[in-house]
């Protein structure tokens, strides 16, 4: 049956609930009723065809609460003068929320437009916005206020989140509405106490001018010859970012590794250290410039991520070749080839002629569809035998 029933209009309710558009009216004063509903109703056959079906359909209608009906009269050829739904109503904000056992929301979200009106009018769009949202945050507002009212009074305060000093409110707090914090404070805030280049939750802290942890860089001496650590031959030394560009490491060889395992492993190599990767975050590792003066050899999985974080990686380090990355070892490892779910397709600039045609083999799918070979899958000897390779020593074939 295609005629409109009250459940349908209760769920033409809920959809206007869910686009905020019930809501919106609480924040922004606009007239959105009476709102009329959709109704389709019998056809004259269905009348005649369906009478008695057609009265029930009509006095559920008329029973249902909070909806005004326009009736319609028609003259049945069969059964006479009859009175119809025409049109479907509902006259006032307060009843449609009723009708959605939504009362209750309504009335926290005129509280929480009346405390934004009084501290902080700059939120009234975003309430606006997200009227839906907010009411979800409604026990949580007044401490998100005030969070914004703090941060107001000391822009870019260069302390951790944990010495922010707002009654009520804990790091933990702040940690966990980051996101709704950001829409808050931006538009709050002027334009010069946020870092626009700094977006995510992951960057909040440097969104706003608060400290954060700092990056660390892990990293193995590969040479017994490198000293770096009084009395411990090839150490594993993690380092903040920072300390780490501070070094003064003038080393020949630096190789990249995402897998921890090939980390710890790596062979020595004269003159050399491995680190252990960071994936596409390479900005920590671009403050040691000394790392200019050194080969450096990224080696990652063999699909189109691993390319991908290569070629980001050449953004700071023009020279950074690629190690275990070839067709070569691809060929030899069928045995080991796995599936990557999500490709890379976009083009990428900074890689070489054959780094770039095994890229376009694999993001086209043309050897095998999603095919990637984890570099922790190849076999350990030729990690060896590229090492001598590079060394100058003999090699394969």
């Amino acid at each position: 049956m295609s005629w409109t029933t009250p459940r349908d209009l209760k769920a033409q309710l809920s959809r206007l609930w869910d686009r905020g558009e019930l809501l919106r009216p609480l924040v922004t004063g606009e007239a959105t009723f009476p709102l009329r509903l959709v109704l389709k109703g019998p056809s004259s056959s269905e009348l005649t065809d369906r009478f008695e079906a057609v009265r029930a359909w009509a006095a559920d209608l008329a029973a249902m609460p909070h909806v005004r009906i326009e009736w319609r009269e028609v003259r049945h050829r069969v059964h006479g003068l009859q009175r119809l739904p025409v049109q479907a109503w509902v006259d006032a904000l307060d009843g449609a929320l009723a009708l959605l056992g939504s009362r209750h929301e309504g009335e926290r979200l005129r509280q929480m437009v009346e405390s934004a009106r009084t501290l902080a009018p700059a939120l009234l769009p975003w309430l606006a916005r997200r009227p839906v949202q907010a009411v979800a945050l409604a026990d949580r507002w007044q401490r998100l206020i005030a969070v914004v009212l703090w941060l107001a009074d000391h822009p870019r305060p260069g302390i951790y989140l944990r010495q922010v000093d707002v009654p009520g409110v804990d790091s933990k707090f702040i940690e966990a509405h980051r996101a709704v914090l950001s829409e808050l404070l931006d538009l709050v805030l002027p334009p010069e106490a946020v870092q626009p280049d700094r977006a995510g939750i992951g960057q909040f802290a440097a969104r706003y001018g608060f400290l954060d942890k700092p990056v660390r860089i892990r990293f193995r001496v590969l040479d017994d010859g490198i000293r770096l650590l009084p009395g411990i031959a090839r150490p594993d030394i993690t380092l903040d970012a920072d300390s780490f560009a501070a070094l003064d490491c003038p080393v020949a060889r630096v190789f990249i590794t995402e897998n921890e395992t090939n980390f710890l492993a790596f062979p020595p190599v004269r003159n050399g250290i491995v680190v252990f990767g960071a994936g596409y975050g390479w900005d920590a590792l671009a403050r040691a410039r000394w790392l200019a003066g050194s080969a450096i050899h990224y080696w990652g999985d063999i699909d189109t991520h691993g390319f991908a974080i290569l070629d980001r990686l050449r953004r700071h380090f023009g020279h950074a070749s690629s190690f275990m990355m070839d067709r070569e070892i691809l060929a030899a490892h069928q045995l080991h080839w796995g599936e990557e779910p999500d490709q890379v397709t976009h083009d990428l600039t900074r890689l070489g002629t054959e780094e770039r045609t095994l890229f376009d083999d694999l993001r086209h799918n043309r050897i095998r569809p999603n095919l990637r070979l984890e570099q922790e899958r190849v076999g350990f000897a030729w990690v060896t035998d590229r090492l001598r390779r590079l060394a100058g020593g003999p090699g394969r074939g």
